[in-house]
């Protein structure tokens, strides 16, 4: 492996466990950490559990831009208890209103060649300055900020060669549904997706970020770019050039698989409902009525996003038949916004302005109208995310939304041309952007005798039982492909400020998808003590939300039966003691039926010593069918799992002090991790 390319270079220096070998566990190093407050709450819960000091990682930043909605006290109760725990625990805490976690993380403290792991699922993101950032469940980076390796399947590395330039009307967004359009949500399972070629040239950091940011919904590991001259020129003007280093492939290095994309053949693309991966051109659905278009969130987040929409409606006044919403990502963005006039345009043509933040995005607010379509610049249009439960979510770039919010219809924006006879607007970045960093604090110095503020809302995390040997449970839910966190466990204004309340939070799990669930769970628990649920491939992608491993397993959850996960979702549910169980042959799926009882005998011998996990199905009318399941646990996963999961696991090395003296770990690895 003496030519590696960027996502080599990155995992060879952080490598502290395993071998650089596709499919095979591996431990790594972390630099740096990233929290959101929809997560954050339970990163800091288990902080709290784990009995952590103080932060061990480079950085770590807690950000407050999901949930800022305060129509009640809970949310302003957690923004108190977010910042007590910053203070307590030695993070960075980035305050409410100041912006979208992964684009001011970009401007701040991203740095080329750093790795970083966040609890959110857009956190490969910052992949655009050359780091190795992954989103990954609430554990895994309350784990990796007290100084423990992050365990991750060592992925294939997909190289992706840009060539060309882009048209004019077509943009980042373009690229990465392009990517998704000939994907779709799975096909970058087990993958880091790198970008390389001529044609990244003319793509900013900010471009990168749009591209890095939604090669989650292709369910990749992460995404990566070279750290080059326009990384460069990106950290100098947020002031910070002295963070810079060159980061590129050598030459003749090799890819796992292969991917072209040519610039210059790219049209306006768009993602019907209700899938990132329904894309098709713009032009296939032209012509349909909109009611509502939002320009913003960590998906379309630069300076530049905003100017092109400001520059688009300039001196005009949007349809009187469409919401025109903007979502700008932070207080620094508005502030340039000001300076360069896209502010104004915007203000002028109509637009309703919202506070910086995630919002529509997440469903906190700008719900659409009933049966009516919302175009968004957004990473996502599960069913039911934006808050109205027959949501018809378009996901485009900030040119196709200007574009039709200015005629009421889905518009290609090359129209714009004839309609308005407009060229294409083209922007410059200043050398310096208008800095503003008056809404980060800064953890102490000392951080002694700082106590967590926890207002009524706010419960512990409640012990995981170890696993058992014999359980005989019932099948709550059959379900199919792709189900979602966002279906698991819904988001919007009405959820997310229970997200550090798991008792009531717990209420809404899987009511997307059966609004009996949380009564039938737990009648369930009373009787069998506890239960599972079975799908089919890709189960749980989508947001690293852990409450869609917690919130089932407090109402007894024992285990899934499905084909196959989503990364962080698999790793979320060894995390909370929940079996991830896969089919050896998918024809069994047809075997089970809701409301079904399974027996699983000698199951916790079974997981350790890695045999076939037997399935015994018992039918309503008494009639009894057998096959058998498999686990793809590694060791340090099945020692996880059988204790409870990874608060148990943790607590039980600092009793024995243990922690950080593990035997098994090479002198590479101490030396690396001092």
């Amino acid at each position: 492996m003496s030519h590696l390319n960027v996502t080599q270079k990155l995992i060879k220096e952080h490598l502290l466990k395993g071998e650089m070998k596709p499919g095979t566990e591996i431990g790594i190093k972390i630099d740096q950490a990233l929290l959101q407050d929809a997560t954050g709450t339970l990163v800091q819960l288990e902080l709290e559990a784990m009995g952590l000091q103080k932060a061990q990682t480079e950085v770590a930043v807690q950000y407050v831009d999901h949930n800022l909605l305060q129509t009640d006290f809970k949310n302003a109760d957690d923004h108190v208890f977010l910042q007590s725990a910053a203070r307590k625990f030695g993070l960075w805490y980035s305050r409410p209103g100041n912006g979208v976690s992964h684009p001011v993380h970009m401007e701040r403290f991203g740095k080329p060649g750093k790795t970083m792991v966040g609890s959110d699922s857009h956190t490969p993101a910052a992949g655009a300055l050359g780091m190795l950032a992954i989103g990954t469940g609430g554990l895994d980076v309350a784990a990796a900020i007290a100084g423990q390796p992050y365990f991750v399947k060592m992925p294939k590395v997909w190289g992706v060669k840009l060539t060309g330039n882009l048209p004019d009307w077509v943009s980042a967004k373009d690229i990465i549904l392009e990517m998704l359009r000939r994907h779709d949500v799975k096909g970058g399972v087990g993958k880091v997706v790198e970008y390389y070629g001529d044609g990244l040239k003319n793509l900013s950091a900010m471009d990168r970020h749009v591209i890095a940011n939604m090669g989650a919904e292709l369910g990749a590991t992460t995404t990566v770019f070279p750290s080059d001259e326009e990384t460069r020129r990106f950290l100098k003007s947020q002031n910070r050039e002295e963070d810079w280093k060159e980061l590129i492939a050598d030459e003749g290095c090799e890819y796992d698989l292969h991917e072209e994309i040519i610039l210059d053949e790219l049209v306006p693309l768009i993602a019907k409902p209700t899938s990132p991966g329904n894309v098709v051109p713009v032009r296939e659905v032209e012509g349909k009525e909109i009611s509502q278009v939002v320009i913003g969130s960590s998906a379309n987040p630069g300076l530049r996003d905003f100017w092109m929409a400001g520059a688009i409606v300039d001196g005009k006044t949007v349809s009187g038949d469409v919401s025109f919403d903007i979502n700008p990502t932070s207080r620094q963005v508005i502030q340039n916004m000001i300076d360069n006039r896209a502010f104004a345009n915007l203000i002028k043509a109509g637009a309703r302005f919202h506070q910086s933040g995630c919002m529509g995005c997440i469903g906190m607010g700008q719900a659409p109208a009933s049966k009516t379509i919302s175009l968004r610049t957004m990473p996502r249009n599960f069913p039911d995310r934006s808050g109205t439960k027959d949501d018809q979510v378009y996901l485009c770039s900030p040119e196709t939304a200007a574009a039709s919010a200015l005629t009421g219809k889905i518009t290609d924006p090359r129209d714009l041309e004839k309609l308005y006879n407009m060229s294409y607007p083209k922007f410059k970045y200043p050398e310096l952007e208008i800095i503003n960093t008056e809404m980060l604090v800064a953890p102490p110095e000392d951080n002694s005798g700082i106590e967590l503020q926890k207002g009524p809302n706010i419960k512990s995390l409640p012990y995981i039982e170890p696993m058992q040997d014999h359980y005989s449970v019932p099948v709550l839910l059959k379900m199919g492909d792709n189900i979602s966190t966002d279906e698991i466990l819904k988001a919007g204004a009405d959820v997310l400020p229970f997200r550090s309340n798991l008792p009531e939070i717990s209420k809404f799990s899987f009511t997307v998808i059966d609004d009996t669930f949380y009564d039938r769970a737990m009648k369930s628990k009373d009787e069998y003590g506890g239960h599972i649920v079975v799908a089919k491939d890709n189960y749980a992608q989508g947001s690293s939300r852990e409450h869609a491993a917690i919130a089932p397993k407090y109402l007894g959850q024992v285990a899934v039966i499905a084909n196959s996960y989503a990364r962080i979702a698999w790793q979320n549910l060894v995390n909370f003691g929940i079996l991830p169980l896969e089919f050896l042959d998918i024809s069994d799926y047809d075997k089970i039926e809701q409301g079904d009882v399974i027996t699983f005998k000698n199951l916790r011998n079974d997981v350790i010593s890695r045999n076939n996990i037997k399935v015994i199905i018992r039918k309503p009318n008494g009639d009894k069918v057998k096959f058998e399941t498999k686990h793809s646990l590694s060791d340090r996963q099945i020692n996880i799992l059988v204790k409870g999961g990874i608060i148990n696991e943790f607590k039980e090395r600092i009793e024995e002090k243990e922690l950080g003296e593990d035997e098994a770990l090479d002198q590479t690895y101490e030396d690396k991790m001092k």
